[in-house]
């Protein structure tokens, strides 16, 4: 099956065709550099961490670019506040960036520009734009002229009418109409600037990235990527921008995930909801953050909740408890007989090929997500079934599945920890946090052996429950009563 993937242009699934055989471009709008990043930012950088790791695992080449911007009027008003310079603040917050994607274990982009080191190349840009009609300067600033680019608003869906209708727009005698948006701004006293034809000023946000993508690209390139708050303006104008300079298509796939919702609201400041990707990393581990977010497909909204953030704990922790117990088994005897029934055996044998169906349709990961589960369910059931000198092909085959289910994880960013190691420093963190004693504990066993002991079921099964109120899970077998946290 090949790799199918929403087109936000087209609004329909469509076929991914390389312009260049085996080889995928893809440009992805990064982060504008002035504050530490939240967990919107973690979802946009782990869809496409993820879409460049299966492409890779495809068989794709791929070229991955993400700019930073790091000049814009937020940058300037929060160095303004902060007393210090524009480019000072956007350095050390794309430092903050890197330190956050690296404790989610975000692969670094091939490429990464940033704007102020393309002023030349936007600059080009603009000057095509004017010489063809689409541009003009005015009091300094240059503006696009949307009236005299027919299809301004194709991927919003929007038309120009509406769009004017609908939005706030601040009165603007530079303008010759109220929708142009500006390609270059006039600088004002203070503010970072650089030499232009129309004299010192900076980019407006738009242009940067037509401008970096051809550049780093060309004129056309494969997937262009995003969350869905970029569609309108940021995106629109790009395409118009490229478009209009070149003629040719911009980005023929356009890919752009959901938002965010904290109590299925969007996550703002001005809410009080804001949650930054360092604020969850202190209370959860990152692969929890990952498995959560790729519990949903990357299209729809992601509502943050501290339920949804413990399940994820708690299905990440039964994956690494299955692959610790098969990675413990001893090698199997080849006299014993197989415990794996027909039925089993083709469900783990085909999981691979159920993952990529899953996943060459629009990066479905929360399909994919689920096969992980299913296949765990199934080891787990046969783990528990083996005796005590177990088949030599059930070892084997347990061990195959095993290092396929690391391997399909490892396509989200997922298992990437030794099993066993993950599982005694989880049990650790829980037994730290253990609102009981030891002593406490071995006496409630006792009292439940004597319990048992009488036949009074009714004590034995209320001991149990309150030992696993606490969080404590008893084993009994021929030989007594154990304990052990519960993951």
């Amino acid at each position: 099956m090949p790799v199918k993937i929403y087109n936000t242009l087209t609004r329909k699934k469509e076929e991914l065709r390389p312009l260049e055989e085996g080889h995928v471009k893809l440009y992805v709008c990064g982060i504008t550099s002035y504050d530490y990043c939240h967990i919107g930012h973690a979802r946009s950088a782990l869809v496409f961490d993820m879409v460049v790791r299966y492409l890779r695992y495809r068989g794709y080449r791929v070229t991955f670019v993400r700019n930073f911007t790091d000049i814009d009027d937020k940058i300037i008003r929060r160095a303004a506040e902060q007393g210090v310079e524009a480019s000072d603040l956007a350095q050390r917050f794309i430092d903050e960036f890197y330190t956050d994607m690296d404790h989610l274990g975000v692969l670094r982009p091939d490429i990464e520009p940033r704007a102020t080191e393309h002023i030349p190349e936007m600059i080009a840009l603009i000057e095509e734009l004017i010489e063809r009609g689409l541009a003009y300067a005015s009091g300094g600033d240059v503006y696009f002229r949307v009236g005299r680019f027919p299809d301004y608003g194709q991927l919003s869906g929007r038309s120009l009418e509406d769009m004017q209708a609908g939005a706030r727009i601040e009165v603007n005698d530079q303008k010759e109409h109220p929708m142009d948006f500006v390609l270059w701004k006039a600088s004002k006293p203070g503010e970072p600037k650089w030499d232009s034809p129309w004299g010192e000023g900076r980019p407006g946000w738009h242009i940067e990235c037509s401008a970096m993508s051809r550049k780093y690209l060309g004129e056309t390139f494969d997937i262009h990527g995003g969350g869905k708050d970029l569609i309108f303006p940021h995106h629109e104008n790009e395409i118009a921008q490229s478009m209009g300079a070149t003629g040719k298509p911009f980005a023929n796939l356009w890919m752009h995930h959901g938002f965010v919702t904290i109590k299925d609201e969007k996550m703002s400041k001005s809410l009080g909801n804001f949650l930054t990707i360092r604020d969850v990393l202190a209370a959860y581990a990152p692969e929890v953050l990952r498995l959560f977010i790729f519990s949903t497909q990357y299209r729809n909204p992601l509502d943050f909740t501290e339920a949804a953030m413990r399940d994820a704990e708690s299905g990440l922790a039964r994956m690494y408890e299955c692959l610790a117990r098969i990675n413990a088994l001893a090698d199997g005897s080849p006299e014993a007989e197989t415990v794996i029934g027909k039925k089993d055996r083709q469900k783990l044998a085909s999981l691979r090929q159920r993952f990529e169906y899953a996943m060459d349709n629009d990066f479905n990961t929360a399909q994919a997500v689920g096969l992980l589960f299913d296949a765990v369910k199934t080891l787990n059931k046969i783990t528990r079934a083996l005796p005590a000198s177990p088949a030599e092909d059930d070892v084997a085959t347990l061990r195959r599945a095993a290092a396929d289910l690391r391997e399909l994880g490892g396509i989200l960013g997922l298992l990437g920890q030794d099993p066993a190691d993950y599982v005694a420093a989880r049990k650790q963190a829980l037994l730290d946090k253990l609102d009981i004693s030891d002593e406490e504990i071995e006496e409630l066993i006792a009292r439940r052996s004597e319990a048992r002991k009488n036949r009074d079921w009714a004590t034995s099964d209320a001991i149990r429950d309150k030992l696993l109120g606490h969080g404590i899970e008893l084993q009994d077998s021929q030989d007594g009563t154990t304990w052990d946290v519960t993951l």
